[in-house]
């Protein structure tokens, strides 16, 4: 390995290096890798990092760079070779792409790359990526998180939303009641996974500025073969405390999986995790009686219009028609009146009368914040904590979390 100078951290080691055929083309990288590192890092030719990746002085790498342009597009099972070697021993991969074909880049990534970044460089995108690997490697190594040696199976709470309609804010309900369950408890928080199964539109990754990581698509793609992880890596932590399986970087047929599928992913989430909450398409699909039938609770949002009177008694029928059960769901009306509007709060006693459904769950009205937070990728919790919106998903998430442990506690 070459270096621009001693290329040691202070303690006589490299912590990382690139890979390429020739560093001096990309010379960006090499001033963001001294930015980022100082002289901590090392360089290696394409040619020499499978030989160096099997030595002992590897084991200190915390990531490799290896840099790509049109021209290593013919040595791709070369460079698979070199990123699954990597990925064996531990060392995350960053790959720097130039005019490289997507086709190339889905390979690659299939590989094991834990990170893309285009080159030229966008600016502090190389140190945001490293960031991303630490915080991700730190998650995994605290000591109580699900994926802790000898951290005792769980036996999680399956809670599914499902929007009616368009816009009945289904995703910010799943998304904020994620994570008001994972801090509803200070002192001893309950493990808090969000599942994605939108394989098209899902949006939980946009809510909480999560990559959507090329991982996921792989573990849907052999849920035969998936293990512990497998299905850890598939996850995105978000702030320490709740774990997201993203939709896939790419849209897919939502009959791209089958029941079978969707019943090893939620048997792994609920081993794993206290609480197991499902964000759902709002297609039915054959996979939905799957997540009906798990789930303890399967939140269904709605607005005060038609859309949603017809839709609720056209989902009512179907599930009637499938002898499924209708007794798991709860009504949450989106946008509802405030206390003192009387002649809204008889719109909703008519519309319940009319549906025959008891509407359970009112969301008040958040306004533009809402919007603001998801655009920003933060809970409401995080911008706007004072929102009605987020108070009442607040107090929903400690009514469930009560009734919880106290459903635990009868069990023990």
């Amino acid at each position: 390995m070459t270096s621009s100078d001693s290329n040691q951290d202070g303690q006589g080691r490299l912590i990382a290096c690139t890979v390429s055929r020739d560093v001096q083309n990309f010379d960006l990288l090499i001033e963001d890798m001294e930015a980022a590192l100082g002289e901590a890092w090392g360089d290696l030719n394409i040619n020499e990092a499978l030989a160096y990746f099997g030595q002992p002085e590897a084991n200190d790498l915390e990531f490799a760079a290896i840099a790509i342009d049109d021209s290593d597009e013919d040595d791709l099972p070369l460079l698979s070779e070199i990123i699954s070697l990597a990925a064996s021993r531990g060392i995350r991969v960053i790959l720097i792409a130039e005019d490289v074909s997507p086709a190339v880049l889905h390979q690659l990534l299939r590989q094991g790359a834990d990170e893309f970044v285009p080159y030229p460089l966008p600016e502090g995108e190389l140190e945001a990526a490293i960031q991303r690997i630490r915080r991700r490697d730190a998650v995994a190594a605290i000591e109580g998180t699900p994926f802790a040696a000898g951290n005792a199976p769980g036996d999680g709470v399956l809670l599914a939303v499902q929007g009616l309609a368009g816009g009945t804010g289904a995703t910010t309900l799943a998304v904020n009641l994620a994570w008001e369950l994972a801090t509803v408890d200070k002192t001893n928080p309950p493990r808090v996974c969000l599942l994605d199964l939108g394989l098209q539109t899902g949006t939980t990754a946009t809510y909480l500025d999560l990559p959507r990581r090329e991982a996921v698509f792989e573990m849907w793609s052999d849920t035969e073969s998936m293990d512990e992880d497998i299905f850890k890596q598939s996850l995105t932590p978000y702030e320490e405390k709740l774990w997201v399986l993203t939709a896939p970087s790419e849209m897919l047929p939502l009959d791209m999986i089958t029941p079978e599928d969707v019943g090893r992913v939620l048997e792994f989430a609920r081993s794993k995790f206290d609480y197991v909450i499902v964000d759902m398409p709002g297609a039915l699909v054959q996979w939905t009686e799957t997540v009906l039938c798990e789930a303890q609770i399967y939140f269904v949002t709605l607005e005060l219009d038609m859309r949603s009177a017809q839709n609720a008694l056209r989902l009512k029928r179907a599930l009637k028609a499938e002898d499924l059960p209708l007794e798991k769901l709860r009504y949450c009306l989106n946008r509802a009146p405030k206390f003192t509007d009387l002649n809204g709060k008889g719109r909703v006693k008519r519309l319940a009368e009319s549906l025959e459904i008891n509407i359970e769950v009112q969301l008040p009205d958040g306004g533009r914040v809402v919007t603001q937070a998801g655009d920003h990728g933060a809970p409401l919790a995080s911008a706007a904590a004072k929102n009605p919106l987020r108070k009442e998903i607040a107090k929903l998430a400690a009514s469930l979390h009560e009734i919880g442990k106290a459903d635990a506690e009868e069990a023990a």
